[in-house]
Order: structure tokens, then sequence, then C-alpha cells
């Protein structure tokens, strides 16, 4: 296949067995209780809360266990009271019932073992806005106090916003308790801190107009304990442009667009256009840069910002001139965000195919930042792009190739991009969907590395596929397990639950979704779970297809999972329709994620109802 129709971004899951340790966040953590069952060192257990979303109408909770003695425990039940109209919805990592009230946690059989020193955790959504009390962990009151006799301060107020200018705005919010006293605040911008003062309101200056912000605060104690950082508020300073975008609370709705796509395919930024799917995304991912000796480099320099466009494929209808500065698909780009000012566009950098440039850039993580920062930031397109985006696809694990930069790569690389680029560039990264025991979301510190990103792209898709010739056949995008799945954790609910659970907030998620579907034939079973004689015949690839062909080709005739499948002749393919999309995007609104991306712009049809579907769905 040529590098023109390899679809570099796909990623193929496989996985090994092991179980690694869960990290919670440091912010809004509410220790609850005294000691543990066995007040002995030996046996010293403790039991930790955090609300780490509230979304108004509900929140998500997290628990953590953790063995700080010197011998293992074998099992953990944590027991608390919930105030009347408080409750849990939906639970992971745990078996979760209730008695009126009153509320258990149990583990299940393959977290319940915690060596000395290690930790798990367990989450769930919630209704009501009470907190837990009472808490019991094996029969006996949890210790989470962060110093003895002397609980750290609560969590501030969600700021407000006024007086936003050019350059400045003023920020006020409710002050927290503490059982010794409030000491000061510190007022974090996008998550850097920027200033400390001992009352409830701060005016930040010195910003950039027309540009977006977002701000928390946290508390510190007399002790100097800090505690959990408030709820984030979004300001976007006047000035500066006519779209300020996706406003304060919007979802992320992000579509891949890929260099080759303009030959073979004859996809143009056009297409986006005349789709009317330009309007109904926030972000576009621009795919894909290399990644060659440790430094970003251009993917296709031709396609890039060379390619003549004609007048009739040119978004502003005007063809390119011979002695133009800048033509190809840059300019193009430049002229849809002159449509829609508020579009943001990211340069992505990796791939299924390039993702084993990385292992070089952690090498020297700044080198590496400055080299994509100074590309991205060409003055020739400097303007195009709103940040980068990093799509290392296997970090510390196998792929196209095999790494062994460590568990903390990604967040290295993630940590020098962020003070590169700033606050004023988004910096994101495309990730595994893997949750298996031992697979490849265990193999990295997501939640280290989601400390310098905006969100991740969690890559809930290529599950399954006829690169198992035979089968069984099963459905490429799963959304939850069902009975026969060929492998557990292959599904977006555990990829999401394990992302979670290591400590990524859930606003930083992005449910994947592809716009094409994975097939086999020699396949007589309508039902999932049939076997197959090989790959079923595609455009580009054998195996796959898009949906644009598939709708008509095979149309669905069945669901599984929350995606459909369909039966034709002796092929049997998976894909999402607009149907299933909207029940995804549904289910990503009451899981509190930040929106959804999807796999490519040139699979959809050609008015667009896949992007239609992401953005009704998300509304």
């Amino acid at each position: 296949m040529s590098s023109t129709d390899v679809p570099r971004h796909r990623l193929r899951h496989r996985a090994t067995a092991a179980f690694a340790t869960l990290v919670l966040p440091a912010a809004a953590l509410v220790g609850l209780a005294t000691p543990s069952h066995a007040a002995a060192e030996a046996t010293a257990v403790t039991a930790t809360y955090a609300k780490t979303q509230d979304w108004g109408s509900g929140f998500e909770g997290k628990w953590t266990i953790k063995n700080s003695g010197t011998t293992s425990v074998s099992s953990w039940n944590v027991e608390w009271d919930f105030p009347s109209g408080t409750k849990v919805t939906s639970a992971w990592d745990a078996t979760v019932t209730n008695s009126a009230d009153h509320w258990t946690a149990k583990n299940l059989s393959w977290n319940g073992t915690l060596a000395p020193g290690a930790s798990v955790s367990f989450g769930f959504n919630g209704s009501g806005s009470g907190a837990p009390t009472g808490c019991k962990l094996n029969g006996a009151s949890c210790d989470g106090g962060d110093v003895p006799g002397d609980a750290a301060p609560s969590k501030p107020g969600t700021p407000t916003a006024s007086g936003i200018t050019d350059t400045s705005v003023k920020l006020n919010w409710s002050a927290a308790t503490d059982d010794k006293g409030i000491k000061n605040y510190d007022v974090l911008r996008d998550g850097a801190k920027v200033g400390t003062v001992t009352g409830t309101s701060y005016t930040d200056t010195g910003l950039k107009a027309g540009t977006d912000y977002s701000y928390t605060v946290q508390a510190r104690d007399t002790a100097d304990q800090t505690g959990p950082v408030s709820g984030s508020v979004k300001v976007h300073t006047t000035g500066g442009g006519t779209d300020p975008g996706p406003g304060p609370g919007d979802k992320v709705k992000l579509g891949y667009f890929t260099d080759w796509g303009v030959y073979g395919r004859q996809y143009y930024p056009k297409n986006l256009e005349t789709s009317g799917s330009a309007a109904k995304v926030t972000h576009i991912n621009y795919a894909f840069g290399n990644v060659q000796g440790g430094k970003c480099t251009m993917g296709d320099a031709y396609a890039d910002t060379d390619m003549a466009y004609t007048a009739a494929n040119s978004v502003s209808g005007q063809a390119d001139t011979w002695d133009q500065p800048l033509r190809g698909a840059f300019n193009q780009l430049r002229q849809l965000k002159a449509k829609h000012p508020g579009l943001k566009i990211l340069w992505s950098f990796g791939g299924w195919t390039w993702s084993g440039g990385f292992g070089d850039a952690t090498k020297d993580p700044a080198a590496f930042a400055d080299s994509c920062y100074k590309l991205v930031e060409d003055p020739r397109w400097a303007d195009v792009f709103d940040g980068i985006d990093i799509d290392w696809e296997y970090p510390n694990a196998c792929g196209l190739s095999c790494d062994t930069s460590g568990q903390d790569a990604l967040k290295k690389l993630s940590t020098a991009l962020r003070s590169k680029f700033g606050s004023q560039n988004l910096v994101t990264a495309a990730i595994t969907a893997d949750a298996s025991a031992g697979g490849k979301i265990e193999k990295n510190d997501y939640a280290g590395a989601a400390q310098s990103l905006d969100w991740y792209n969690v890559m809930t898709y290529d599950f399954f596929g006829a690169w198992d010739a035979k089968g069984p056949t099963a459905p490429h995008s799963p959304l939850t397990s069902y009975s026969g799945i060929p492998q557990q954790g292959f599904t977006s609910a555990d990829a999401i639950a394990k992302l979670k659970a290591q400590g990524v907030p859930a606003s930083k998620l992005l449910l994947g979704i592809g716009f094409y579907g994975r097939g086999w034939t020699g396949v007589t079973q309508k039902e999932p779970g049939g076997t197959a004689t090989g790959p079923a015949v595609g455009t580009y690839e054998q195996g796959i297809e898009d949906y644009k062909v598939l709708k008509t080709k095979c149309p669905s005739n069945g669901t599984v999972a929350g995606t459909a499948y369909a039966h034709c002749g002796s092929d049997w393919w998976s894909y999402d329709t607009p149907t299933t999309i909207g029940s995804k995007m549904s289910w990503a609104k009451s899981q509190g994620l930040g929106g959804s991306f999807f796999w490519e712009f040139s699979g959809d049809t050609s008015n667009g109802e896949l992007v239609s579907a992401i953005d009704s769905g998300l509304k």
C-alpha cells in the first residue's frame, strides 16, 4: 500500500497480563475518618474520597484504597453514607450496592489484593450534591488526613469572572473552610500559579486580547497544607477577533484531516465546507507531521505547502498562482479559518507509522519541543495552527515497532511541549484505548502527562479486525462489553474507566469514533462471533471501508455493544451509524467527557451526516 492510502493513525491493540497501581490526582482530595481496621503498622490501610467532576446535574466520585503497611491485603470493602437525595448511578472497578442511603463497594476479582505500598481506585457517577460520611474500610473507620489531627482545607467555590477586557479579568470565589483557619489562596491560570492572595478576589493582568484562559483557585491553611483545586472558569478576553470559538461548557468536536487524502481520495479542505462539516466541528487535527532524529519534521511538504489548487478545488474559489508565498493544504486551511474564525486547527505528529520516531525524541525532550515549535510556528503558516497534537500510539509498548522509553516518557514530552508552546497554544495527544489487564494504558503515566495537556484523543476503535483473518467476527468499536467478546478490556467504556481510575480528569478525555468499518469475508453467521476466511474487500485496503460506501453496499442489520454490524452475502462488517453515534454521544455526556473526535473526514458522506450526528449529540 502506498503512503497516500495507509491510515497511519489507526491503532490495532494487543494485550498482555499485569495490573498497574492506579494514581489519585492531587486535586479534590477529601479525607474521611480515623485509623483503619488494624491499628498496627503491618496492616495500615486507608481509604480516601475525591469528587473528580461536577457537571451540575451529577458528579463523578472516586475512592482510593492504599496499603501503607508492611503486609499484603487480600480484599477490601468500603462503606459510607450519602445524605438523602444523593446516590450512585453507575460504577466501575468495584461492585457497588446500597441499602437506602448506606453504600458498600467491594473489590472485583482482579483488584482485591494490595501489596505493601500499593493503591487501587474505583470510581462512580452520582446524582445529588451531598458528600460521603461515616466511611468504613473493612469494618473500621478510614484514615484520609494529610496531617494527624489537622485536615486539609476544603475546595473553594468555582471562580466567577467579571470586568473582562482585552488584557485583564477580575475573579471572585466563595471561601474554603478549614479546622485551623485559611492562610491564603493560590490563583491558577491554565494550571500555573499566577498569584497568591489572602482574600477571595484577584485581578489578573497582562493578558492577550481575544484569547482563551482557564482559572482555578486552591486554599492553603495555617499549617501550609493545600486543599483540592476548585472548579474552573473559562475566560475569553475581548478583542483579537470576531469569533471566540467554543464557549464555556462547550464540548470539543474534533476531526482529523489527512494530508494524503488529497491524492487518491481527492478529498480537499473545500470538502469540509461543501459538506457543512466545518461549521459543525470546533477543531481539526491535520495529519501527519513526521518525527525523525528526535525532531518534528514535515510529513508531505508538497501536499502541505506547495500543491497548486484550482479554483474548483479551492475553499475561496480562487486558483493558486505560481508565485504566491504559500500554497497546498496549509493555505486552504487558512481560507477555511477565514470563513470560520472560531475554528481551531492543530498540526498532528506521529501516527501509527511514524510513532517509532518518538523514542529518539525522549532523549532530549526540550530539543524536540523546540523543533516542533519552530515548525508549527513558522512565520509562513503560524496563523494556520493553534497548537500541536502528538499521536504517540504505543509509548513504552509495542506497535509497528517496540518502544522502551519508560513509563514517564509521554509525560516528559508533554511537559516539554507545554513549556515551549505556553498557555496560548493547545497541546494534545492521541492515545491507546487498550484497557486490558497489562495492556498499553497501564504501561504509561497518562495522569502525569495529562497535567500538561488540554485533552486526550482516546482511540476507542480498531479493537478487533480482520488482521485475525479467521475471526471471530467482532465490532471494531464496541462501547461496552458483551457476551462472547474476544478480549476483555477492549471497549470504549473500559478504556475511559481505566484512564479515569489512573487519575485523568474526565473533561480531558475525548471519545473516539471511526468513520469507517472493518470486515471479514467467508462468514455465514449474522451475529458476532462467526468464523471467517479472511478480510473483506476494501477500496484502499483489505478489511476496511469508508462509512459512505458501507451504508449502501452493506447496510447495517444489527447492533451489539452500542455499535452497528452488517451481514451481506458472505461479508460481515461493523461500523458506526448516525444512530449509534448519537447513543455514544449521550454516553460521553453522561460520563462528563470533554467531547468527541473522529478518524477521519473523508469517510463521511458528502453531506457530512456522521459529523452532524456528533454535533447534535453533544449539544
